[in-house]
């Protein structure tokens, strides 16, 4: 039986509630799938080569940062986002993967997370006008994307701790591409976003692993397991020829 091999890129609290959260969404993926998953913790720091990721059939950036070195975590993002590998940015993951993109896809060297470059020129990640911490808030799910077909619906009701999200001042530029938004707030705020033409690339500025704490599968975690059991899939096929 294959086995998915899953890197969570993030720096390991068992305080933190998404970190008590995400082992127990992906034992709850592991059902449906009909096969096993495995994780290892990736801190950051220990991630400064592509050697490090290059095991894994997917990376999952998790929640709390700042991370202790914010060049292993854009590190693991831009593997994923260039080796085709599923990805999952959840909170932190979100707000890092706006940064990868920012300064690697779009050229924007300058480009920056206010938590860690308050005077930063570009700050593509800024405070939120209203902090989302321990908030559970509506999101609409954008039709045709890979976020609603997860939910099989188009709104879902998730959890956040977050104080920073996308700078609506590059909004128009950041999402103009293939980085698309595919999920918002009732306000029209961005709270998912899509890589087009990748294999599987979500980042959400909410929580959904949350939904594990109370005994649920969340939608979006399972979607992203199937992803990394079809990648487990590949690399066996292609071991064997």
């Amino acid at each position: 039986m294959k086995t998915a091999s899953i890197g969570l890129v993030g720096d390991y609290d068992a305080g933190v509630t998404a970190h008590q959260a995400i082992p127990r969404a992906l034992a709850l993926a592991e059902k449906p799938l009909g096969a096993p998953l495995a994780f290892h913790w990736l801190p950051t720091e220990s991630i400064d080569s592509d050697a490090v990721l290059a095991p894994f059939d997917a990376l999952w950036c998790v929640p709390a940062s700042p991370y202790r070195n914010m060049d292993g975590a854009l590190r693991a993002i831009r593997f994923a986002r260039e080796k085709g590998r599923p990805f999952l940015g959840t909170c932190g993951g979100f707000q890092h993967a706006v940064v990868e993109y920012a300064r690697n896809v779009l050229g924007w060297t300058d480009a920056e997370h206010a938590e860690t470059a308050p005077d930063a020129v570009r700050p593509v990640i800024a405070p939120l006008a209203c902090s989302l911490v321990e908030v559970k808030d509506k999101v609409r799910l954008l039709p045709g994307t890979r976020i609603a077909a997860a939910y099989g619906a188009s709104e879902a009701a998730e959890g956040y701790h977050c104080r920073y999200g996308i700078n609506e001042a590059f909004r128009a530029a950041l999402t103009s591409g293939p980085f698309r938004v595919t999920a918002e707030d009732n306000a029209g705020d961005i709270r998912a976003l899509e890589l087009q033409g990748h294999p599987f690339f979500v980042a959400t500025l909410f929580q959904p692993e949350r939904a594990a704490l109370t005994g649920r599968l969340p939608p979006l975690v399972a979607a992203f397991a199937r992803a990394a059991m079809n990648r487990a899939g590949t690399r066996e096929a292609r071991a064997i020829a």
